[in-house]
């Protein structure tokens, strides 16, 4: 078994697999490592198992890190025009689905079969556990299946989320033993929770999704809110979530473009002998109608125009306190990560260690919900790729 190549590339998810490809085709001798047992765990998950592969409308704005212009030259080397190209080259179908959101007409495993392709002139050794990782020159790593050294080593393990698909804090080890910095991870686009009180009448509205205008100071996200057992889900919330400091309240409009208080007021005029409740159901999903009309049986006729106006109010800005969140067991990301500080941002190469780099999730670079973090992983993938050299 050959045990001396010109690049390692530790994690067979979707940043490891790419970067290389992109390495084996420029005739580098490449070896991918996972712990698990099967490559691109979490590619196969995604999208509902349809993989949202990117989006057509991707930029710098699109993500959060503490060095917010980071990314601009990954994302700049390898766009989502050019993984859309690969996709047509392989002959996948894929749609835009909403806002730009790539998915395959088929199963994500298309994708995976794609990248491993891609791979074909890598050797990869899956159910590998790295033990050490050393340099002194090049690149020792300790593994489960022998000594294996490298000229170059790619860190592309991901974060913390979702440990039942193999997610660890691997990457930030490997960082924290070379010199670099790690922001602290957090869960990001995740679910929320909330206090007894709030998480009684959300239990009560579970299953219900409702087209909603969610902000958080500047922040704001028009996309459905999907009340839960827990508290709040769906696409609004997961992106909002990604932007909540603990403490941090966010505001939830339920009628975007709407002012709830003059249709309020106007239905009262119009139509005196109607229902609140009917009323409201012509704007909101029944369910959540009937949430805010409460026991409330008088006709709008007899809702004094106070009772109206507040109403109004709650369903263009109710505010919201989480009080969490559902972990990194639910998160469909980490934010935080490899500090951005010590990389290069045309290689993602460690400016303290030739030769290693850190790409993907791994990295202080965390996308939007919609495509947004596989196109960060080809971009930073390729990035690192290109840049390999053997030394």
């Amino acid at each position: 078994m050959k045990q001396d190549f010109d690049v390692v590339a530790i994690g067979a998810g979707a940043a490891g697999l790419f970067c290389a490809g992109v390495a084996a085709r420029r005739g580098q001798r490449v070896l991918v490592l996972d712990h698990g047992d099967e490559p691109g765990r979490k590619i196969m998950i995604s999208g509902g198992g349809r993989c949202n592969f990117t989006n057509t409308k991707v930029g710098a704005e699109n993500f959060i890190s503490a060095n917010p212009h980071f990314c601009k030259s990954a994302l700049a080397g390898f766009t989502p025009r050019d993984f859309i190209a690969l996709v047509e080259r392989y002959g996948i179908a894929y749609h835009e689905k909403t806002l730009g959101q790539l998915f395959c007409d088929g199963s994500a495993r298309q994708i995976l079969g794609m990248l491993l392709d891609l791979c074909a002139g890598a050797e990869l050794r899956l159910g590998t556990v790295v033990h050490e990782v050393s340099h002194d020159g090049a690149f020792a790593l300790e593994t489960s299946r022998g000594r294996v050294t490298a000229r170059n080593l790619v860190i592309a393990t991901g974060g913390l989320s979702i440990p039942k698909l193999g997610a660890t804090g691997f990457a930030y080890e490997v960082a924290k033993k070379f010199g670099h910095s790690v922001v602290p991870p957090r869960p990001a686009l995740v679910p929320l929770t909330f206090s007894p009180q709030d998480v009684s009448w959300m239990q009560a509205l579970a299953g219900v999704s409702a087209p909603v205008r969610i902000s958080a100071g500047k922040r704001h996200f028009e996309e459905n809110l999907l009340f839960t057992h827990r508290g709040l889900s769906g696409p609004a919330v997961l992106q909002i979530s990604s932007y909540l400091t603990p403490g941090a309240a966010f505001e939830v409009d339920f009628c975007p473009g709407m002012r709830a208080e003059d249709a309020l007021l106007d239905a009262k005029a119009r139509r005196p002998k109607a229902a609140l409740k009917t009323v409201l159901a012509e704007h909101l999903p029944a369910r959540l109608a009937a949430h805010f009309a409460g026991s409330e049986a008088r006709n709008m006729a007899d809702l004094p125009g106070k009772f109206l106006r507040t109403l109004g109010g709650q369903l263009n800005r109710l505010v919201l306190t989480p009080t969490g969140s559902e972990g990194f067991a639910k998160a469909e990301v980490t934010a935080g990560g490899v500090d951005t500080s010590d990389l290069a941002s045309k290689t993602c190469e460690s400016r303290k260690v030739p030769g290693l780099f850190f790409i993907g999730e791994a990295v202080d670079v965390t996308g939007w919900l919609g495509g947004y973090n596989f196109q960060w992983a080809w971009a930073s993938g390729h990035a690192a790729g290109q840049a390999i050299q053997a030394r």
